[in-house]
């Protein structure tokens, strides 16, 4: 059974690399219109990488700059988005940042920089798109295994994908009168620019904690994220799916 989003549109934060490359370019492939978001940084890094994604895909693809911080310009953004593809169907809010110290040793910006992006970011895209998403629409946002176990020096961000399931659990009961569904992905270890950046040591450690005794690919966890915005998953919402090879916690 092939998943044909044909005629849906769909908003992917943080799109010009990683994860968010993937699950643009697998949405797309599925049929989907893709506008991919990228924060405009005074170096034009993720502008040139977000148009290096719009290029790979051809039709059907844009790239749109907003700040998920900024409301003002998010609603730029989404009035764009509805006028180049007359609506939106699908939001990914997969725009995060690291900021990893000791509890001892964040910053109150390093705390704030972290909750502001991978939380209130979240909080901002969900209130604004929810409101001109059509019927039956699709939010889906990155959580992560590190809401679950708490890491080492991710007090910031474990907080932030914990309040992203919860945020998730409450906007379900909120959109259902339309049919939006609202689900989370929490994965693990994936092998993006990030996984790979991971200490030798440290991967070595997180293997032997893994069941299935790897890493993910950005693909697995597109690949569920493509279920989540299809039609096969209309009677899923406030979920949180846990795409981690089964670390769940020490072994």
């Amino acid at each position: 059974m092939n998943i044909d989003l044909t005629g849906k549109s769909a908003l992917i934060t943080g799109a010009s690399q990683g994860l968010g490359r993937e699950i643009a370019t697998t949405l797309h492939a599925a049929g989907a219109s893709v506008a991919i978001n990228y924060f405009d940084d005074p170096d034009g890094a993720n502008k040139a990488k977000a148009d290096e994604v719009v290029t790979q895909l051809g039709d059907r693809a844009i790239a749109v700059a907003a700040d998920v911080r900024n409301n003002e310009q998010i609603a730029g953004m989404l009035e764009k988005i509805a006028g180049e593809f007359g609506g939106l169907d699908i939001v990914v809010n997969n725009a995060g940042i690291l900021r990893d110290r000791s509890v001892k040793k964040m910053t109150d910006t390093e705390w704030q920089d972290v909750i502001d992006t991978n939380l209130t970011g979240v909080f901002n895209v969900c209130k604004q798109s929810a409101a001109i998403l059509n019927e039956g629409g699709r939010i889906i946002s990155m959580a992560s295994l590190a809401a679950a176990i708490g890491f080492f020096g991710q007090a910031n961000y474990a907080s932030a994908k914990a309040g992203v399931i919860a945020l998730t659990k409450v906007l379900s009961k909120e959109v259902a009168r339309k049919s939006i569904t609202v689900n989370a992905v929490a994965p693990g270890v994936i092998l993006t620019e990030m996984g790979k950046s991971i200490p030798e040591e440290n991967r070595k450690y997180m293997l032997t904690q893994i069941p299935l005794g790897r890493f993910g690919e950005p693909s697995e966890v597109a690949g569920v994220i493509l279920f989540l915005a299809s039609d096969l998953s209309s009677y899923v919402t406030g979920q949180t799916i846990h795409v981690n090879g089964g670390w769940y916690g020490s072994q």
